[in-house]
């Protein structure tokens, strides 16, 4: 850790490449000379420094000792709870403020050059204007905190698609959260001085503090901005403390800056789980996986099957990267080091994985505290332990009906400690399968096998899915979400549909990826789900492998293939409930159908001709099957 101060009168030289950083004391001009930062990089940080004026400008490199150092330094401000040593080791309890616990789409600005480029599903603003408004918010916001300067790769350093960036961010509970989520330090500095492009990522929670002023646990500002510059590959977050939204090369980079590169280099950055499963016979089947946040991505990521010999090995949870490569094949990274996943509903038997995963070494956020210093949520176990303090710090009382825990109470750990974790994070793996899902009560079946690559786009863009508390807003109404990147695309959506037909192009028709529509949330009338979930879903994961292996068989429908009843039959599941699963409603599919044309009409004039192709097909498949 290099730590700047821009009072101090003593200097002290620092030097890279010696396996560790040394402490430097000085300012932002003397820095470059002293550890050979690029120049461009020091004058940007020298710049924003000048601008916010934090108290003193930290060089993170991201060891154990500074981050370390960092942790005792939070837990003495009160902005971190230490854990039960014996219960739950080096981990932490951040509580958040209460207005401040989940993404803020509605805050959340694409500022594209051409308005048009932003697109319908995305909040455009001027570039100038935007700027104009953040220059004023940042302006002596980091006062009386600390900069924390983030040098950090996505993917592995170095790696053919991973890519950099830097943030600067006055939260320490970021500044950790990023060692976690992704390869931070020195090396990445050394990518930027031999030239590699850097994403430029600035945030503050807007609560600078006067001389003398307490600060609070969790600072924030009642005025959110989380604003993506996409030509110039700029983030400027405003006013928020919560992952989402303070994490920058999470969603911010690592979908919407990174997607528009995508679209301009040749490749997808994506809202998917990355996860490899094994046959019993040893066979790899390399699946991913587009879920909208908080649908079960990290559950099934993890997944540990129930069928006899088969396994799952978690290559990621949440985001992949995806690229046509020569051999015709569609090849994925997971360019994420660590998982912040969704705590409340996780347990034993949703996922055991997670639970061993979650023993030690992780930042708890908006979980409830027990009385002997560990945490709970709702769904850990049937009866909650006595003496519970809930999320926001008071006694919890469960007869007030409050939770103890938030909805979207979250864990940040690093992917190591998973132990269905594959041995080499962040590996390209080439692609068999890619799923569609979202969370919905009715019309949708189990598993839908798609025709080809422009029917599986179609499957893709029109993802529907009851929404949940990962978001601001009401939970539980069914909103579309296409490919599961409705808050996250960097571009126009009809723009994003034709660079996926575009890929499919560059690859053998034989060697692309089966695209397939699962849906885990079916209901049955009395509300109850009608598929057991978790562990049984790799009854439908097989069903897949044995369909790319030419082994499993499917039914034809109006809306793509389904699996023989006994291909999934699972314990306890009788032959109704199963026949349900996989039944095409005709009153509910051609509404359903009608609901994909009017969202297709919202996109404009930029859908590509193919899913309009698509969609007309639909509507012939379903007259000619129903009459």
């Amino acid at each position: 850790m290099i730590d700047q101060r821009h009072d101090a009168q003593t200097k002290t030289e620092a030097v890279r490449g010696t396996g560790h950083d040394s402490a430097f004391t000085g300012d932002a001009a003397t820095y470059p000379a002293a550890v050979g930062v690029p120049a461009a990089l020091a004058e940007w940080v020298a710049t924003i420094a000048a601008h916010t004026r934090p108290d003193r400008v930290v060089w993170w490199t991201g060891t154990q000792t500074e981050v370390a150092a960092l942790q005792d330094e939070l837990v003495a401000e009160g902005k971190l709870i230490r854990l039960n040593p014996e219960l739950r080791p080096d981990s932490f309890l951040a509580r958040s403020n209460p207005d401040d616990v989940a993404r803020v789409e509605s805050r959340t600005f694409i500022c594209s050059e051409n308005p048009a480029d932003a697109g319908p599903t995305n909040n455009w603003h001027e570039p100038a204007a935007m700027r104009a408004e953040l220059s004023a918010r940042f302006a002596g916001s980091m006062r009386g905190r600390t900069m924390f300067v983030v040098p950090f790769s996505m993917g592995p350093v170095g790696g053919p698609l991973s890519r950099v960036g830097v943030q600067l961010t006055d939260s320490g509970y970021a500044t950790l959260s990023m060692t976690i989520m992704t390869r931070t330090g020195s090396a990445v500095l050394d990518e930027i001085e031999r030239g590699a492009d850097w994403v430029r990522a600035i945030h503050s929670v807007g609560a600078p503090l006067l001389p003398g002023e307490a600060d609070v646990a969790w600072p924030c500002n009642p005025e959110k901005y989380i604003v993506q510059f996409p030509e110039t590959r700029e983030i400027w977050s405003f006013g928020s403390g919560y992952g989402g939204n303070a994490l920058l090369a999470k969603k911010c980079f690592a979908l919407r800056i990174a997607s528009v590169q995508g679209r301009d280099e040749g490749w997808l950055a994506e809202h998917m789980l990355l996860m490899r499963l094994i046959s019993p016979e040893g066979r790899a089947f390399h699946i991913a996986g587009a879920f909208p946040s908080a649908c079960g991505k990290t559950n099934l990521a993890m997944l540990r099957p129930d069928l006899p010999g088969w396994r799952v090995e978690t290559l990621g949870d949440d985001i992949a990267w995806l690229q046509p490569r020569q051999d015709g094949r569609l090849w994925a990274i997971n360019p994420e080091a660590g998982f912040f996943g969704v705590a409340p509903g996780t347990n034993a038997k949703t996922n055991r994985a997670a639970i061993e995963m979650l023993a030690a070494h992780t930042i708890f956020t908006n979980v409830a505290l027990t009385a002997e210093g560990d945490v709970w949520w709702e769904g850990l176990t049937d009866v909650p332990p006595a003496g519970i303090t809930d999320w926001q710090g008071n006694p919890w009382d469960q007869s007030a009906g409050t939770p103890a825990a938030h909805p979207n109470a979250r864990f940040t750990v690093a992917a190591e400690h998973c132990p269905t974790a594959a041995e080499k994070i962040g590996e390209a793996v080439p692609v068999d399968a890619i799923l569609f899902g979202g969370r919905r009560a009715s019309t949708v079946p189990l598993v839908t096998e798609a025709r080809g690559w422009a029917h599986g786009v179609y499957l893709g863009a029109t993802i529907a899915s009851e929404t949940t508390a990962a978001a601001e807003g009401t939970t539980g109404i069914v909103r579309r979400d296409p490919f599961a990147m409705l808050p996250f695309c960097g571009y126009h959506v009809a723009d994003h549909w034709a660079h996926w037909l575009r890929i499919g192009e560059q690859l053998d028709p034989d060697l692309a990826p089966r695209m397939y529509r699962v849906n885990w949330f079916r209901r049955d009338a009395e509300g109850g789900f009608l598929w057991p979930g978790f562990t049984e879903n790799a009854r439908v994961l097989a069903w897949i492998a044995g369909r790319i292996s030419g082994e499993a068989e499917a039914n034809e429908t109006a809306i793509g293939s389904v699996p023989l009843t006994a291909d999934i039959a699972a314990e306890g599941l009788d032959a109704d409930r199963l026949s349900r699963l996989l039944t095409v409603d005709p009153v509910e599919w051609r509404y359903e159908v009608e609901r994909e044309a009017e969202f297709f009409g919202g996109v404009g004039n930029r859908l590509p001709v193919e899913l309009s192709g698509q969609l007309a097909e639909a509507r012939i498949r379903i007259a000619r099957a129903f009459g």
